[in-house]
């Protein structure tokens, strides 16, 4: 499935930047799960049900944070890019 197909308003939505970012702005009911706590939390991501999407501000660290789950089995995982423009999908 492409990032253009995915229903945005079913998937999760994981913010990869850090805290303070997150507080700055975020997509409304993300969670935030920053970059370098992303090793750590393989099981976590495993245990969500359907589609994830991760941002960040640029889509970037998301970017980084999706090749890294796919290395580790993952399928469900897409880089929807900055924070912002997740928004505008969801709208």
């Amino acid at each position: 499935m492409s990032l253009q197909e995915l229903d945005y308003n079913k998937a999760t939505i994981i913010d990869v930047r850090e805290v303070y970012e997150f507080e700055e702005g975020c997509v409304e009911g993300s969670i935030n799960i920053p970059l370098g706590t992303v090793p750590d939390k393989i099981e976590e991501f495993k245990k969500i049900e359907g589609d994830i999407i991760l941002c960040c501000k640029s889509g970037g660290r998301s970017g980084q944070a999706t090749m890294f789950l796919q290395q580790h089995g993952m399928t469900n995982v897409y880089n929807g890019g900055g924070w912002e423009a997740v928004v505008q999908r969801l709208k």
